[in-house]
């Protein structure tokens, strides 16, 4: 009877672990970010400009293993890989590439071109602010219509498109498993890394929410 329970202690022991190895995804950042900025670039302040073509994307070379080095037992374990077998391109063109050739990301940017100066005025005026997860919301409501809180829920459902474009992106580019935990997780680091984009790219004055829930002005 102690033996069985020992098994199946031990058995949910491997299954939590393998959980845990699971949900452990490569995340890009520098990449991420620099595809975010190609992107504004390209699409949201110079709507129309071309993507950078594929031939300038950097071709990725294989790393031959050194002379006597073994693989470690995790790798040679199916699904329980570390390392993915490749990492996005570190100036970001892949990623950049790859959102671009998505209709809904290029249409999302579209509609935000359009609002950009119309949404740039609530930011001036102190009436909006960018939370954390590089979404809007109304800081002030004596300073917003009816018409401009229309325009903030259009401008998060493009925003969520962008984000969760790029999550699909990198897990792809990266060649991992897009199980729902993954995605779920690389998603988050993805709405956080365009949060810091979008609070470099403010103006001085704007308001902006830290990765801690505080509250600046730029």
């Amino acid at each position: 009877m102690k033996l069985l329970k020992w098994l199946l202690a031990g058995g949910c022991g491997l299954l939590f672990s393998c959980a845990i190895i699971t949900v452990n995804v490569y995340f890009p950042e520098k990449a991420v970010k620099d595809a975010y900025k190609s992107l504004d670039e390209m699409l949201l302040k110079n709507e129309g400009e071309k993507l950078p073509g594929p031939e300038k994307a950097p071709v990725l070379e294989p790393v031959p293993p050194r002379p006597g080095q073994q693989s470690r037992l995790f790798d040679r374990l199916p699904g329980f890989s570390f390392i993915p077998a490749a990492h996005a391109a570190e100036s970001g063109d892949d990623l950049a590439i790859e959102l671009g050739s998505m209709p809904e990301v290029v249409a999302a940017y579209a509609e935000m071109s359009q609002r950009l100066p119309a949404l740039d005025a609530l930011f001036d005026s102190g009436a909006v602010g960018t939370t954390s997860q590089g979404l809007v919301t109304v800081r002030d409501k004596a300073k917003v219509t009816a018409q401009d809180e229309a325009a903030v829920a259009a401008e998060n459902r493009n925003r969520k498109t962008v984000i969760g474009s790029m999550a699909k992106a990198i897990l792809k580019i990266t060649k991992q498993e897009a199980t729902k935990a993954a995605l779920d997780q690389t998603m988050g680091k993805a709405a956080a890394t365009y949060a810091e984009t979008r609070r470099e790219a403010s103006k001085p004055g704007w308001w902006m929410q830290l990765q801690n829930g505080k509250w600046v002005q730029k």
